[in-house]
Order: structure tokens, then sequence, then C-alpha cells
């Protein structure tokens, strides 16, 4: 007769327990034990409880290699689900196997668990029990999790049509899904007892915009209200605003953009020229070109405009980042003048409201949603569908996939859809932003997502005050760090990486299903080299959770006062100067209904509805053993060391960039 001991812990979540029938079944290398019903005095299976059962056998089992968990009736209750964490067994001779779960087990269903020690397939090669389990859990998800195409040109999605589709695995948790509602409905209501939402007239002066969400200022949204109409602060958002990814070095003026020294020599210094700024590297291009072509659609009865701009700006000796000329179309010409700093004040505001209202639209139809949301979407279930649990790149993933299928479920019916609330706010509505968002994924590349590559390429790896270069470097060589740690007790050379088909599949299916099979695109459609997963990995975890926190979770930040972010323009650009007036444009600006429209989205995008898991905080022990625990302490120990650095450096500053700070990023996509 051999004794076993077995735990059997419960996740700590609302309604995570469960009132059914729960047995189990070992394993081993020598036998298989009946089904065991677990059951002691008092209630088992709580949210937060570890239970703990005594069951014998009359064979020793061996070494224990599989737990099924058998969820049953239990008299003429209903069924209810279950939030299992993991099982231990103890075997006769006091060794201890940990079976990894942390999933929802729905329904009367058997659920089979392989014990924790992470393992690629070659370490499978001589266990027919693991490649079944292996097999048949990879073909259970493939059939569970389907692509299907949303909009042409589009990376592809899973084919769900709502949240409540979706396995409970993958939803919002109960305490997530309640305070979203909440955020949701109490930012609607305010804008309705105020009056806003129905009022489609402009707004009759810039301090009226401080009644839409008075309550929801902060010492940045009062900081951005302050100085938005300075040309430093203009050109500072670009470095360290919500989109910092579009600036790059000017190494010629373009021929589309003529600009000449007389033009902007009351921008310079007298003792400097264009041509010597030029050669010193110190001036800097925002191209919207991407824009040219996008139609608009129409807000409250009226046409809305979207035009492609090009900005010039100049790093000034004491290091502010100015603009210095802007031309409102990619063609140069009588009716497409450039406007100057030496302009009138409302021609010059004007030109600055058409390039914000443009870096608008890239922000957040490329930058956030195809960038992060998007992107994370396919990395999540290519994952799910290639990897199976025991995989230690599976074990490492899985954390930073966490709720992104749900939030981009729900955006698709409730925020970036047909009728969603980006289609009642923006110049692009919904099919315009199909258009740009076809067109960005044309010219995505590898490199932009590869923040080394993508600050080389841009030319602004010295750009002097770039917080956002500074911090997201540092957390970059962190998590390239971490994963070359992982990697390195899985995959002991190059030839490891080449023959694990499982990995392989992943990265096709990213190629494939993100990409669309472009290779313009430089994204590998297989890896050859530990160095190139390393990297790749790299570029996975860090773009659904730094990069995302850096293009979201400042949206209100900078969004709150309109005139900074405006999500749509009234009137087309001008083909003259000297005609801009206060009241022009005004009417040029957002409507009030619009500006609080497209309020209450930044506000809900960028307020975490609570259940957060901070950069490299990982409560789901997938890995097991004690060699992966070590490297995970010591990336967490790295990322602590990185916020005291963020901390000093902000204490230092006007207005602190925290949005790279490691406690404030989200492991995930989840919002």
């Amino acid at each position: 007769m051999a004794t076993y001991k077995i735990r059997v812990a419960t996740g700590d979540f609302l309604c995570g327990g469960t009132l059914d029938s729960v047995a189990v079944t070992l394993v081993g290398t020598q036998g298989e034990s009946p089904k065991f019903h677990l059951d002691k005095c008092g209630k088992d299976f709580s949210p937060g409880a570890v239970d703990e059962y005594v069951v014998q056998s009359e064979q020793d089992l061996g070494p224990i290699l599989l737990v099924r968990l058998h969820k049953e009736r239990y008299g003429i209750f209903p069924p209810t689900r279950w939030n299992c964490s993991f099982v231990e067994v103890t075997g006769p001779s006091e060794e201890v196997y940990r079976f990894p779960c942390y999933q929802w087990i729905v329904g009367y269903a058997t659920l089979e668990l392989r014990e924790g020690a992470a393992k690629t397939i070659s370490k499978d090669a001589d266990n027919q029990v693991f490649l079944r389990h292996r097999t048949e859990e990879l073909r259970a998800k493939q059939q569970a999790f389907r692509y299907k195409e949303f909009q042409p040109g589009w990376p592809k999605c899973l084919d769900v049509a709502t949240v409540d589709d979706l396995h409970p695995n993958y939803q919002y948790s109960s305490t997530k899904t309640s305070t979203l509602e909440v955020n949701m409905a109490t930012g609607q209501v305010e804008l309705k007892l105020k009056g806003l939402l129905d009022c489609k007239s402009s707004w009759n002066k810039l301090d009226d915009i401080r009644r839409s969400f008075w309550f929801h200022r902060s010492p940045a949204t009062e900081y951005v209200s302050t100085h938005w109409d300075e040309d430093a602060f203009f050109g500072y958002q670009y470095i360290n605003g919500v989109n910092p990814v579009t600036i790059r070095k000017c190494t010629e003026i373009p021929a589309k953009f003529p600009v000449t020294h007389e033009m902007v020599a009351k921008s310079l210094e007298n003792h400097t020229t264009l041509d010597q700024e030029l050669e010193k590297g110190n001036l800097f291009l925002v191209d919207c070109e991407i824009l040219e072509g996008v139609p608009a659609t129409e807000l409250n009865g009226r046409r809305q405009h979207i035009t492609a701009p090009i900005c010039l700006l100049r790093l000034t000796p004491q290091g502010e980042l100015l603009p210095i000329a802007i031309q409102l179309t990619q063609q140069p010409g009588p009716e497409s003048p450039i406007f100057l700093p030496s302009d009138s004040e409302w021609d010059w505001a004007l030109a600055k409201f058409w390039v914000r209202n443009s870096t608008f639209h890239i922000h957040e139809v490329l930058t956030h949603l195809l960038y992060t949301h998007l992107m994370a979407e396919v990395f999540t279930l290519a994952t799910i569908r290639h990897l199976p649990m025991c995989h230690p790149l599976y074990k490492l993933l899985i954390p930073h996939t966490r709720y992104t299928l749900h939030i981009n479920v729900l955006g698709r019916v409730r925020l970036f859809g047909p009728g969603g609330l980006i289609d009642e706010a923006t110049a692009t509505g919904f099919h315009g932003l199909s258009v740009l968002l076809a067109k960005g994924l044309s010219a995505l590349t590898y490199s932009t997502l590869c923040l080394p590559d993508d600050l080389k390429e841009r030319g602004v790896e010295s750009l002097p005050n770039y917080y956002y270069k500074e911090d997201g470097m540092k957390l970059w060589e962190a998590i390239h760090s971490f994963v070359s740690g992982i990697v390195s007790l899985y995959y002991p050379d190059d030839i490891s990486v080449r023959e694990d088909p499982e990995l392989q599949a992943w990265v096709a299916e990213i190629f494939d299903k993100a990409l669309l099979g472009r290779e313009s695109s430089g994204f590998p459609s297989h890896l050859e080299t530990i160095a190139e997963l390393t990297k790749y990995l790299t570029m996975v975890i860090f773009t659904g959770s730094i990069r995302h926190a850096s293009v979201n979770n400042g949206q209100f930040d900078f969004g709150a006062w309109m005139p900074n972010y405006p999500s749509s323009m009234r009137k087309p650009p001008p083909k003259a100067k000297g005609n801009a007036t206060f009241e022009s444009n005004l009417e040029t600006l957002p409507d009030v209904s619009t500006t609080c429209r497209s309020l209450f989205i930044l506000w809900l995008l960028s307020k975490e509805p609570g259940d957060r898991r901070p950069l490299g905080c990982y409560p789901a022990e997938h890995f097991t053993e004690e060699e992966p625990k070590q490297v995970i302490a010591t990336f967490q120990n790295r990322l602590a060391q990185i916020s005291k650095e963020i901390e000093e450096r902000n204490r230092h500053l006007p207005l602190p960039y925290n949005y790279l700070n490691p406690p404030e990023i989200e492991n995930s996509t989840s919002i």
C-alpha cells in the first residue's frame, strides 16, 4: 500500500470556488491509480484555499507523470465553475510533484495536467505519454481558438463575436469587468448631466473645455492645459508624449518640403544657418505622409477633414525641441504654404492644431491599436495554439498575454468597430480607421517593434531628454537579459532552436497571421539561433507590456485638454496665410459633443480597472524548477532598481515621466 498526500489550491478569485465534486487520478511510470474523490469535513475548494488530502494506492505508482482532475456533479446542485491554481502530490518517499493549472474548469469535465518541469518536445521524445499529452492539448486548443479576418489588410484576430464567447480563462475577472462597467457608466453620466454629449456647437472659449471631466484633473492634465500652446512643449511631446516613436532625424530637407534658411532665420541663432543645423544633426521631422488619402467621416452631420502635414523641428543648444516650419500637405505649392513661428499667432496655432490632429490619428490607429493591441493578439493566439503548457516559452509568455483577448474582442464590439466609440468621435470614423490601419500594416517592419533598431533607424539614439528612449532601453535590456536567462536553461545550442517544431510553428503563425506573410516586413518566419530567439521573445514581451504602457497610459494626461490633442477638424486645412482668427480656429476644432466623446475614450483607456499585474509580477507559478525562479528573481530586482532610478530623475522634472516606471506597466495589453 502506498500513501500519497495531495494538496489542491483554488484561485483567489470572486466565485473561484466550486460546489461540484472533485476527484483525482494519479498516473505514474508504474501504473495508474483508481479515481480518488477529494472530500473532507467542511467546505472544499473555497477561493484562495489550499485543501489537503491523503489517499491510498494498492501499489507504488513510481514517479508521477500526470494528474487527472475530474469535476463531477454533486447531488442536486447545478454545475459551478472552478478556478484551480495547482495540484501538488507528495509520494511515499516524500518526493514532491507540482502540477501547475491556473485555469477555470467549466461544467463537468476531466482536465489532465502534467508535472510542471518545463520541457521542449525533444525532452519528451522517449515518453509516449507526454508526447500524446502535448499532441492532444494542442489539437484541442487549435480547434477552440480559430482566426478570422475582421477587415481586409488587418492582422487576423480571434473568431468570436463577443466576450461572452471567450473561455473564462481569457475573460476579465469579475472585479475587472465590474470596475470597467462602472467607469464607463460614471464617465458618461457626468458628461450627460452637464449637457455636453448632445451639444453640437463650437466651444465659445477655451476655458469652457475645463468643464468636461473637471473632476478627473491631475497634476499632469493641469500642466498640459497651462503649457499646451508653448512651442517647446509641442516639441517635447514628440519624445515624451503618448506618441514618442514618430519623430526622426532630418538628414536632408525633403524636396516635397521646400524650407529655406530665409524662412526660418528668425527661429535660428544669428551664428548658424539651416544647412549648418542640418549638418550638426539638430533637425528632426514628423512626417504624417501615411495619412494621405485616408478618408474622413461625418460627425454630427458635418464632414470632417484629414490632411498629411510635415513638421520640421530644431534641437536648440538648451536641449529644447522647437517646431520651426509646418506644411499642411505633402504637395508643396501656392495653395500649401509653409507656416512659421514668425507668422501671426492664430496662423501658427492653426498649423500646430493640424499637426496635433494628424498625430492623434497616427497614434490611436497605428502606434496604439496596430503596434500593440492587434500584434499582441496574434502573439497570444499563436502562444495558445502552438506551445503546450509544459513548453518553457509558454510558461515565459503566458503572463504577458493576460486579458489581451478580452480587451480586443471588447474593443471590436464597443470601441473601434463599426458604430463604436471611435466611429463617433474621430475624423477617420471606422472606414478611415480601416484604411489607415491597413496602410500601417503594409509598412510595418520588424525593426519598428525592436526598440534599439527603431531608435537607430530613426536616428534619435542621442536625442537628449528623451525619457521614453532612456527608460525604454533600460527595460529592453532588462527583458533581454531575463529572456536570455530562461532560454539558456532549455536551449543548449542553435540546433535545439532550429529543431523545435512547436517553436517554429509559433513563429510561422505570427508571420502569417499578423504580417499576412509579407517578407518585406523583415519579420522572421522561422528562427535559426539562440540570439534570434532571444531578440524575438524580447520584442514580444516588450510590445505587450512596455510599448503599450508608453502609448496608452498618458492618453488622458495629454488629451484631456482638447486643443492639445484634437480628434477631428471641422474645416479643411487653409490654403493661404493671414485668415486664421481665434473664432475660426474654434470653428475648426472639434465641437462640444465630439470633444467629450473623445475625452471619454481617452479617460477610459487610461484608467486601469483594477486586477493589475505589474511588469515582472508572476503570482501564477508556471515554472516549478529553481533555476528559472532565480532568473525571475534577478529580473524583478533589476526592475526595482530601474524604478528607483526613474523616481529619482522624476523628482527634478517639472512634468515627471512615469509611464515606463515598472510598477505602472501592466504585464500585458489588458486595457
